[in-house]
């Protein structure tokens, strides 16, 4: 909790005081994972991640100090050159059996936020506010299915 909320929470509180409320902009995009919107599948219990996950959607997508705006970005990127020996990557809920149950038939890797993050903290996003962008291959379109 201190690390994936308070820090976030602490860091943002910071930074819209000192720089954004006096400016009256700014922008703030939170990195949250998918887990927050609907926990991990069976068999992985991750119920403190899961709900510190909640927690960074929640209150991104509520807080918006004056004239600035918050987004969070939920994702389920792995890089699994990097983490293949994840304990959450073994077993029958490994890297190749998450790839295969998500539509576009792969992990996410670290630029399948890029686009994402530009399109936020440019001015093609000044219009954009306490949204949640579902950065995940279209696993969240699944889920429960």
């Amino acid at each position: 909790m201190n690390l994936n909320v308070r820090s976030l929470f602490v860091f943002s509180q910071t930074i819209a005081r000192l720089s954004m409320i006096p400016r009256r902009q700014g922008r703030i995009i939170n990195i949250a994972s998918i887990a927050g919107l609907a926990g991990n599948p069976s068999g992985l219990e991750t119920i403190a991640y899961n709900t510190s996950k909640g927690a960074v959607v929640n209150f991104t997508g509520r807080w918006r100090p004056n004239g600035a705006s918050t987004t969070s970005t939920s994702t389920r990127s792995r890089r699994v050159s990097s983490e293949q020996d994840d304990p959450w990557h073994a077993g029958p809920r490994g890297a190749e059996a998450l790839a295969a149950a998500a539509p576009l038939r792969r992990l996410g890797d670290d630029d399948d936020l890029k686009g994402a993050a530009l399109l936020l903290a440019s001015d093609a996003g000044k219009h954009i506010t306490g949204q949640i962008l579902v950065v995940d291959g279209g696993v969240s379109c699944v889920i429960g299915q």
